[in-house]
């Protein structure tokens, strides 16, 4: 109990606040050329450097830590994090991050991953923590965007790993070799020749509403159709719901010829594909309920060498957002293993943060293996919602992943505490 006396002592007997807002105001102050802001600057440094020395001489021993926990973090994030150190006994040693709607959202930080967020990675970097960034997105987006936030030397640190299209490809500069790993590559050559097939008819022999209204995404591997409408929008919901269908038809006949079957009328491959993945997944069965394209055909309709292959291959549908083609064999599993090999981390205990489904995989990975813990936006998938609170009830609100990243900040200043 001595570590909670001294949470309880240091967030009553000091003001954690105005330490919190001190330091946020000289870790997050603009670079700008004035005297009279810099000497604002300089005082607030000063007042923040006196606040601290205050903490470290009232906590003797421990006195570096407590003074950056209040500096960093509110009570309940400092509470927040002893629970998660008696529980588990240890600290993060590693950041598995996705961005879309998890680090940066289209409706909380106008798709922007916030200043605060950016300076805490950072800081987690400069303490020597590995970071796995792992997205849906092409390599190149990501690379952008991290590159504009994060700035050119952390990501070619050696320290940063990208998992890129969820888990086709892994991208982790300074590593020779192994700076790029292509995972598909090593899929079955039948396998590939479906992606193939789908890939090159799905914009040209897409209905004129399909093709005007989606671009497909510039993806190695997986087959992602877009909306060429705001993400969310009613107008993207319809032309994604639209483009969910008639993949599911491509893909049907892509694996009826490839597998030899002959499909006995039109449509009917397609019908197979609808038939099994509706069985799979409530939300495409409700997509297709909407769109009045319920299958003729029944699960159990479906051939043998068919569904074995439908097995190994991921159709995933995003509200308003995105229709994927992907495979079961890569996902953001693989691509976090794959990681975590490139970057030496042989004990992992992460951190994951996510939103979606393809979260979840990596989020029920890390629990069944005791290997980390599982945080989300309030906005998330409710299955990922349920994991989240059945497990440690590590849920931010909508674009404040600040916010947990600053619990795992504090669990580790804790764990190092012993």
């Amino acid at each position: 109990m001595e570590r909670y006396d001294q949470l309880y002592r240091l967030y009553d007997e000091f003001d954690a606040a105005t330490l919190r807002a001190l330091q946020d105001f000289v870790d997050l102050f603009p670079p700008v050329d004035s005297r009279v802001a810099l000497e604002h600057w300089q005082e607030a440094s000063d007042e923040l450097a006196d606040r601290k020395q205050e903490v470290r001489d009232a906590f003797s021993d421990a006195g570096e830590t407590f003074c950056e926990l209040a500096a960093r973090a509110t009570r309940d994030q400092a509470f927040t994090a002893l629970d998660l150190h008696a529980k588990y006994g240890r600290g993060v040693n590693v950041l598995v991050l996705d961005v879309d709607e998890t680090l940066r959202s289209a409706g909380g930080t106008d798709n922007e991953i916030p200043r605060e967020t950016l300076h805490l990675l950072t800081e987690f970097h400069e303490a020597g923590m590995p970071i796995v960034v792992c997205t849906g997105q092409t390599l190149e987006n990501v690379k952008g965007f991290l590159i504009q936030g994060l700035g050119n030397e952390i990501v070619h640190s050696g320290d940063l790993s990208i998992v890129y299209e969820a888990g086709t490809g892994v991208f982790t500069p300074g590593h020779g070799a192994d700076t790029k790993r292509l995972l598909y590559e090593d899929l079955d050559a039948d396998v590939r020749a479906i992606f193939d097939a789908v890939r090159s008819r799905v914009l040209s022999e897409a209905p004129e509403d399909i093709r005007r209204g989606c671009h497909l995404q510039g993806n190695e591997f997986n087959v992602t159709l877009k909306p060429n409408f705001e993400t969310g929008s009613d107008e993207a919901r319809e032309i994604i719901d639209d483009a969910l269908v008639y993949e599911l038809d491509l893909l049907g006949e892509a694996v009826a010829a490839e597998v030899g079957e002959e499909a006995d009328g039109d449509g009917k491959a397609g019908q197979w594909a609808c038939a099994y993945y509706a069985e799979q997944d409530p939300e495409i069965r409700g997509v297709l309920e909407r769109e009045g394209e319920t299958s003729d055909a029944d699960s159990t309709d479906v051939p043998d060498p068919v569904r074995d292959t439908f097995e190994r291959i991921d159709v995933a549908y995003y509200e308003a957002d995105a229709a994927e083609i992907g495979s079961l064999e890569l996902n953001k599993v693989v691509g976090v293993e794959a990681a975590f090999e490139v970057l030496d981390i042989d004990d992992p205990f992460a951190a994951v943060l996510g939103d979606s489904k393809s979260d979840l995989r990596v989020m029920k990975w890390v629990a069944e293996n005791d290997a980390g813990i599982a945080a989300a936006p309030e906005h998330s998938s409710r299955d990922v919602l349920d994991h989240v609170i059945r497990t440690d009830e590590l849920v931010f609100d909508r674009g404040k992943a600040g916010d947990v990243l600053r619990t795992i900040f504090a669990l580790n200043r804790l764990a190092n505490l012993g």
